[in-house]
């Protein structure tokens, strides 16, 4: 057995811990401190000045259902979930590259093998021998001087995680979009019952006037004026049940499964004042809670990765020592094969030494400093990219309330004309035409309504997708905790 000095065991254990890799920080976010419904030409003023951001990753929170207000709602999204085939991939997607981290992982230690073996030959005249073998080897084992496995592991769990931040984020896009074509197949069902209701009061219309005609109380003009009028409602009734049905085939490709006749959204659920289907977002916002989001995490994943390529680069520079042994019997007889006499060993230390290579691993450490440049660039625009978009949702959010009051007012006033018409019409002091007009303004601004409803829902959405995921409140918090990923598998 081979002993080694005390001192030659502290060089060893002193070297194995060595790491080239540039020791990484967080970088400072080039962001204001918070995010408002301000234009976002704050962020190049903010530049100069940045925020320091914490060096722990945020924790990004789990579905917050309380955003979901509508029951129906979440069991949809519920049922995407189960069975949306793009997230399956992207699951896994995660479940590969922790695999392929496990690999990474498993260089760091020593390759242990067994082999037997039986050979029988014959040379000429001398007759059949016989030999019986049989060892246990360490393969070539490299000593991890410098940190270029280490490195390499942990540039390879930095793309789980960022594999896995990936799948998030394609999760929280999911959520977002069958929510809004749940809520797009809801105001469809609403353009069709108004077109319905429309058509019906049109209908008794006609009915009326042309009982008037044939009294002689009403002229022809009158009477086939509201003829078309009737046939232009028949009409929106006919796209929009075929609009409702192009939605809701949109609605259950995202599902992934048939959407269950109980989960379609209720009769005028975006009149429903009382009950919105998705709870609002409070502002001003830290601008730290965009550390949540899954694509900034990713990012910042990948320039992790990027440091620690440097450090297995420039490792490579370095002498590397690698071991290989074996520990074994060999034996032309079987029954003495394991007798003192038949034992064999051997031990081959190597010592690659890199003397010339025509700069090419100088040339790999630049490319990935270079690449570490580029995920750091990458991960400033993430974030810029991500205030803008708060910035520019929480932007429409604060005028939602003025333009679903201003349509309101239309609405209302539109109502009134067409009363007022219809009076008028019906006392001789107006022709037809002006019923006509009204008609068509009140229809035309109910519709306007709908589609303003739908649009704010949509934008509340939008604000939860773009933070990430969170609801910024009470529930969430937006800590900053470590992430719970942090622990390696």
């Amino acid at each position: 057995m081979i002993k080694m000095p005390p001192s030659l065991l502290l060089l060893c254990a002193s070297l194995s811990a060595c790491n080239l890799a540039p020791s990484y920080q967080r970088p400072d976010s080039p962001l204001p401190s918070t995010i408002s419904s301000i234009s976002s030409s704050a962020i190049s003023s903010a530049e100069g000045s940045p925020e320091s951001a914490a060096t722990a990753l945020p924790t990004l929170p789990e579905l917050d259902w309380n955003w979901l207000a509508h029951p129906q709602l979440r069991q949809t999204v519920a049922l995407a979930l189960t069975n949306n085939r793009d997230l399956r991939v992207a699951l896994e997607n995660v479940e590969k590259a922790r695999a392929q981290y496990g690999i990474a992982r498993a260089d760091e230690l020593p390759s242990i093998s067994a082999q037997t073996e039986a050979r029988r030959s014959r040379s000429g005249a001398a007759g059949v021998g016989e030999q019986y073998s049989a060892q246990i080897g360490l393969a070539s084992y490299e000593l991890d001087l410098w940190g270029r496995v280490r490195n390499l592991k942990e540039a390879a769990w930095q793309q789980f995680l960022q594999t896995e931040a990936n799948q998030r984020s394609i999760r929280i896009s999911l959520i977002a979009e069958v929510a809004n074509a749940w809520l797009t197949l809801a105001a469809d069902q609403e353009r069709l019952s108004l077109a319905e209701q429309t058509l019906e009061a049109r209908e008794q219309s006609y009915a009326l006037m042309r009982r008037m005609f044939e009294l002689g109380a009403s002229a022809g003009l009158a009477l086939a004026q509201n003829l078309g009028t009737v046939e232009a409602a028949r009409g929106d009734v006919a796209q929009y049940t075929a609009q409702v049905e192009r939605s809701r085939n949109a609605l259950q490709l995202l599902l992934g499964a048939a959407l269950p006749t109980e989960l379609l959204p209720p009769p005028q659920l975006l009149q429903q004042t009382g009950t919105p289907a998705l709870q609002a977002v409070p502002e001003p916002l830290p601008s730290s809670v965009l550390l949540q989001r899954p694509d900034v995490q990713a990012a910042e994943h990948q320039l992790v990765a990027q440091n620690a390529q440097i450090g297995a680069a420039r490792a490579a520079l370095f002498p590397t020592i690698s071991l290989t042994s074996n520990l074994g019997w060999s034996s032309s007889e079987l029954d003495s094969l394991f007798s003192a006499d038949s034992r064999s060993w051997s031990f081959a230390p190597q010592l690659r030494l890199p003397i010339f290579s025509g700069g090419r691993l100088q040339a790999d450490v630049e490319v990935a400093e270079a690449n570490q440049r580029i995920a750091l660039a990458q991960y400033e625009k993430t974030l810029i990219t991500a205030f803008r978009e708060v910035a520019d949702v929480l932007a429409d959010r604060a005028q939602w309330g003025q333009r679903l009051g201003a349509q309101n007012g239309v609405v209302t006033t539109s109502s009134k004309t067409l009363e007022l018409s219809q009076a008028r019409f019906d006392a001789g002091a107006d022709d037809y035409l002006s019923v006509l007009d009204a008609q068509r303004s009140l229809y035309a601004a109910q519709q306007t309504l709908i589609s303003l409803r739908l649009s704010e829902q949509q934008n509340r959405v939008a604000l939860w997708k773009v933070l990430g995921g969170g609801n910024g409140g009470a529930t969430s918090g937006y800590s900053q905790a470590p992430t719970s990923s942090s622990a390696k598998p």
